[in-house]
């Protein structure tokens, strides 16, 4: 039994969206390119710095979502909506990880902007795919 087979059947399927924004957000934090929360967002869209924004459904201030889907209209930002403020959050790096690799004590993030993304992965193809199909 070689160490890591287990890992490569996940990876041949295609890869659904969320996956794919969860690798691309992961990969911006690690360079440096990931704004989260509002104010961060909120800059990072004005300055056009932005690639791409991820906004959550589930934010329970209706102004805070036409705040940031005006800023991506204005500056033609691609925009995606993902359900949960949670997941969100965890993807965006916002918990801690425990030792079984669970994330705990997230916290929620309605919205995070990449600026930089990072280390290109099959997820990044899968995102542009995607954006290319929504428009």
């Amino acid at each position: 039994d070689v160490e890591g087979d287990d890992v490569a059947p996940a990876s041949s399927g295609p890869m659904d969206i969320n996956t794919a924004i969860q690798e691309v957000l992961k990969q911006a934090l690690i360079a440096d390119g990931l704004s989260r929360g509002l104010r961060e967002s909120a800059k990072a869209l004005d300055q056009r710095k932005a690639l791409l924004c991820v906004l959550s459904e589930n934010c329970d201030e209706p102004m805070y979502k036409k705040l940031v889907t005006a800023l991506c209209m204005e500056h033609n930002i691609p925009l995606i909506k993902v359900d949960s403020n949670m997941k969100l959050g965890e993807w965006a790096g916002l918990c801690k990880i425990d030792q079984d690799g669970k994330a705990r004590k997230v916290v929620k993030c309605s919205c995070a902007v990449i600026s930089n993304w990072g280390k290109e992965t099959p997820a990044h193809d899968v995102l542009q795919e995607y954006l290319k199909s929504q428009k």
